[in-house]
């Protein structure tokens, strides 16, 4: 019995190993919708509530994963609203395929409804593979080079099919001039540089006094060899925002966050240090690394693409990173661990305490900090934990310590706002068996979290696990934006744009039948964090915090907290609290030893 080319598309996806489709429905993939009814919907269509939060889902399924996600949509206005999630995908280096519909190919270039030049308008998205199936024998050798090739780059790939093309009877190609046949499959591959650069490599390593090492996303794999180097080198290792999972906290000389969002002890590191390795990170804010000229500096990267960039370094490694790393640490001599290691563990337990104290800063109604801080200690071992970008992304960076069996992610390079949640419902289907946990932003929940939790609500009674946490700081404030605007450009909040809605999340949340809270003062914080993580249900948890709480870097610079007080002193509509709890926040970091029993948040606040 003959299948059809939509029949055909599945099939290959199952024997792919594909098992979910994050998708919405429209009529430029009727064709697949109804080989999926054929298909006892195998591999599942996930419906999200809009094309962008099913990118954004495949998006989280392969970084908690790491297999590829796959998303599809319709035509025109689906395959638009695609791109912000699939953009997401690329620039984090990301395996993800699209499957879009396009209109018949009879109307084509006839100005048709929804027709839109997909190829042009994926082109820089997917470029590295973008084709439209214009008959049945193009597959299944499309659809394997679209996997294959998502796969092997760890990028965005699209494969785009004309409505008509879905109902055709599908052929494969047969052994003929101008077919092309294909098979499954791709092979486990771990590049490796040469023995001479392992070897200069290491002659600089071993020279080095004071070695400052950072890792991203790409030694995820390499966790036990990253820990060997650091010993043997006696560094400090900081860690990129998408690389905050690979290695522990609980590692007395693991820094934490660099950057921005990144913490005092990671930026004292590189700002001392004579020698830099970096790790399976692209990290782009060259001012947090060495002053240029200051560090002898190596580099370790898979992609040969990605390799040189960001510093003057003078051996750059192409290579696995575990790989490398185990031919690289026969040739490096164990240091003696002395005053850089002792100073950059000091650093970095000092850290811990300034976070301690600011989190017990009172705050009107409740510190976000504190409301971060305060569920370190409850994490679950195996969470997935994912923040939205704004000032959730800052005590995401800086006040959760990653151990165990935890993963985590954010929107690394674009910084979209809106995947928090998705990414998190992404996680689950990934993995059913673990708890998630979103740490999200109001302004971020306004623009799609609230509608995806919808999504949650049909989709968490077939998770083994039903948790998943979604904890909202509402402090009615486009925070981040806020404090940009008063730290670089020396200006006042800006109501009409900064300004938003009071929310009841946790009302919204029930009436889709799902759990939730809302928490007003200081000492309902731990309670709620509790109710949450065991919860029978995907919870919201309603967090009302201050805004006058400053995200801004604890190492800002004096230009910056001049620019911070000049919008004060200009009219800033909340002026009165942004001084006063700016001063009480740096005042925790000058303070000497632990901070004293009255210092902590009390049951009113």
């Amino acid at each position: 019995m003959s299948i059809k080319v939509s029949d055909h598309v599945l099939q290959r996806l199952r024997e792919w190993g594909v098992e979910h489709v994050f998708a919405y429905a429209g009529d430029g993939i009727n064709g697949l919708l109804a080989a999926w009814g054929r298909a006892d919907n195998k591999p599942e269509f996930v419906q999200a509530r809009h094309e962008e939060m099913a990118a954004f889902e495949a998006v989280g399924y392969a970084k908690f994963s790491g297999k590829v996600g796959v998303c599809a949509a319709t035509s025109g206005p689906g395959a638009i609203h695609l791109l912000n999630g699939l953009y997401d995908a690329k620039l984090d280096h990301v395996p993800v395929v699209a499957i879009v519909g396009q209109t018949n190919r009879s109307a084509m270039g006839g100005s048709y409804q929804q027709e839109v030049d997909l190829l042009t308008l994926y082109k820089d998205v997917a470029a590295d593979f973008c084709e439209m199936v214009t008959v049945p024998e193009q597959l299944p050798n499309v659809l394997d080079r679209a996997i294959r090739t998502a796969y092997a780059k760890h990028t965005v790939t699209a494969v785009i099919i004309p409505a008509d093309v879905q109902e055709l009877d599908y052929s494969a190609p047969t052994h003929a001039f101008k077919m092309v046949p294909s098979s499954l499959g791709m092979a486990d591959y771990a590049p490796v540089p040469g023995d001479d650069d392992i070897h200069r490599a290491a002659e600089i390593l071993n020279a080095g006094e004071k070695v400052a090492v950072l890792v991203g996303q790409g030694a995820r794999g390499a966790r036990h060899e990253v820990e060997q180097l650091a010993d043997a080198l006696g560094a400090g290792v900081a860690k990129a925002l998408l690389g905050k999972d690979v290695l522990s906290d609980e590692l007395p000389y693991v820094t934490g966050s660099i950057g921005l969002l990144g913490t005092r002890p990671s930026y004292e590191m590189m700002r001392d240090c004579d020698t830099l390795l970096v790790v399976g990170s692209s990290f782009p804010y060259t001012q947090f690394l060495p002053e240029f000229g200051q560090a002898r500096a190596v580099q370790i990267d898979n992609d040969p693409h990605m390799i040189g960039l960001r510093y003057p370094f003078e051996v750059n490694l192409v290579g696995d990173a575990a790989e490398t790393l185990k031919r690289l640490l026969p040739q490096v001599r164990q240091k003696k661990h002395g005053k850089w290691r002792e100073t950059v563990e000091k650093n970095t337990a000092r850290w811990w305490e300034v976070m301690e104290r600011r989190a017990a800063v009172d705050a009107d109604p409740v510190n976000p900090e504190y409301v971060v801080h305060a569920l370190d200690a409850l994490l679950p071992q195996d969470v997935m934990l994912s923040a939205d970008s704004g000032s959730s992304a800052n005590w995401y960076a800086r006040h959760l310590r990653m151990r165990g069996a935890m993963r985590g992610s954010l929107s690394g390079t674009l910084a979209t706002m809106g995947p928090g949640v998705p990414y998190a419902i992404g996680a689950k289907f990934a993995h059913p068996d673990r708890p998630a946990l979103a740490l999200v932003g109001d302004g971020a929940m306004q623009m799609n979290g609230m509608a995806e939790l919808i999504t949650a609500a049909k989709y968490w009674q077939q998770w083994s696990d039903p948790r998943l946490v979604v904890a909202v700081l509402n402090n009615q404030d486009l925070n981040q934006v806020t404090w940009e605007m008063r730290a670089m450009e020396g200006a006042p909040q800006f109501l009409p744009s900064q300004s938003i809605p009071d929310v009841r999340y946790a009302d919204f949340a029930r009436s889709v039948g799902l759990e939730g809270v809302r928490v007003e003062k200081p000492g309902e914080v731990l309670g709620a964090w509790q109710q949450a993580l065991a919860a029978d249900r995907p919870f919201v948890i309603d967090f009302r915090t201050d805004p006058a709480v400053p995200p801004i870097p604890p190492h800002a610079t004096l230009d910056q907290i001049e620019a911070a007080a000049s919008s004060v002193l200009h009219g800033d509509s909340d002026r009165a609290a942004v001084v006063k709890q700016g001063v009480k926040a740096k005042v925790q970091e000058l303070l000497p030893g632990r901070r004293h029993r009255e210092d902590r948040p009390g049951a009113d606040g």
